[in-house]
């Protein structure tokens, strides 16, 4: 049996690992059903979670899938926070860098399209 020590809110545990710059973030991010808890869908931000639970979400672009290794007391510095969560993410994913599809444009090529969208042509 666990006890309340060893609970916390799901929004709280997101910011506590650093996987969200503020805790409401967390919370729009949980409330929007982008996440799942064990499989679950979860939409409430007052979801409870415990060590080895499975959290998948998004975060930007990427899936993330977390093992919740530890409750925590406080969002500390990073290396902290890395201290509790195991990431289950592919490591293709973490690595896939963003590949560009032609050359950048030039200056010119940029006037050129700022001239046709005012001419209406969209």
């Amino acid at each position: 049996m666990s006890d309340a020590s060893e609970k916390l809110r799901v929004d709280k545990w997101l910011w506590y690992a650093r996987f969200f710059k503020t805790r409401s973030l967390a919370t729009k991010e949980v409330g929007s059903g982008n996440l799942r808890l064990n499989g679950t869908r979860v939409s409430k931000a007052s979801q409870v979670i415990s060590p080895e639970d499975v959290l998948t979400f998004t975060q930007g672009a990427r899936v993330r899938v977390v093992r919740v290794v530890a409750i925590g007391n406080r969002r500390g510095p990073a290396p902290e926070a890395q201290t509790l969560y195991e990431d289950l993410t592919e490591s293709e994913e973490q690595a896939k860098p963003v590949e560009r599809v032609g050359e950048r444009p030039t200056k010119k090529d940029r006037r050129a399209l700022d001239a046709f969208k005012q001419e209406g042509g969209e």
